[in-house]
């Protein structure tokens, strides 16, 4: 399903912050669709809290937001489904039953169990605390480690001899697991993890190869 023309042509505004795992699913959203947008910056970790006036748009906080026209929206799968279904562009919701299922389970696997191992447990822990001069803390990465191998077996398994992790085109699913793959391999436990697991490392290479990945990539 396609939007009328013109609120099709609106430019949307992405709110939050490049760095944030799922405002760059959005981005990459939007980027496969070929959509431009403006990404509107929110910090809601500043030192004086969330924005004023943000929390008309986000009653919870959270980033991202967005915004078409006069239509506002919250929730990173509500968001990216109508990203799909209001532009033109590849589809990016399997057509096929079954594939759709698949990539909506992959959605919630992603949300529920990948996101906070992958990045927070060990992302979090190993490269981003050290960067900042503190130091990691190795119970909480000995403690993820186990939930991420759990995640990494369950996709490559719903893989199967798919080329994308829902089926032969990407979609949804592949944009919500390289947003946290990204960060997780630059971890050398995520690196060395990744690798033991070839369907997924194969699609891991072309997916960061994609042209969506270099212009949605954080500072």
């Amino acid at each position: 399903m396609t939007a009328d023309p013109l609120a099709a042509s609106d430019r949307p505004r992405v709110f939050g912050a490049a760095y944030s795992v799922y405002v760059r699913i959005v981005r990459l959203a939007l980027a496969e669709k070929g959509v431009e947008h403006e990404l509107v910056p929110v910090d809601v970790f500043a030192a004086e809290g969330v924005p004023p006036g943000y929390l008309d748009r986000q009653p919870f906080g959270r980033i991202p937001a967005f915004e078409h026209g006069d239509f506002t929206l919250y929730e990173t799968a509500a968001i990216v489904r109508y990203i799909d279904e209001a532009f033109d562009g590849p589809p990016l919701q399997p057509v096929d039953l079954r594939q759709r299922a698949r990539c909506n389970q992959i959605l919630s696997i992603a949300d529920a169990y990948a996101y906070r191992s992958l990045v927070w447990g060990i992302y979090v822990e190993r490269v981003e605390r050290p960067a900042e001069g503190r130091a990691a803390d190795e119970a909480r990465i000995a403690a993820a480690l186990p939930c991420a191998r759990t995640c990494l077996a369950a996709m490559s398994d719903l893989m199967g001899g798919n080329v994308w992790l829902a089926g032969a085109t990407l979609s949804l699913a592949d944009l919500y697991l390289a947003a946290m793959v990204d960060y997780f391999v630059q971890a050398p436990e995520g690196r060395a993890m990744l690798a033991e697991y070839g369907r997924l490392a194969a699609w891991w290479s072309r997916m960061a190869a994609r042209p969506s990945m270099a212009a949605t990539r954080p500072d």
